[in-house]
């Protein structure tokens, strides 16, 4: 899995919503980043996202063994 990493200025609106599960069964996240004073446009994404989540009510299994 590849992870995209950038600095992000202190002052842009962040967001984390849960995004899922990866194959091995442990959870993703998404993380939103606004322009500055942009809250209500990052939180309208964030609630269209978790509007059509299929995951809903699962868990992930984190009494298993490591694969």
């Amino acid at each position: 899995m590849r992870a995209f990493h950038r600095t992000v200025p202190v002052a842009a609106t962040k967001l984390r919503v849960p995004a899922g599960f990866a194959a091995d069964g442990l959870p993703l996240a998404v993380q939103l980043v606004g322009r500055r004073h942009q809250d209500t446009t990052v939180v309208q994404v964030a609630a269209q996202l978790e509007a059509v989540r299929p995951w809903t009510g699962r868990v992930p299994d984190l009494a298993r063994e490591p694969a």
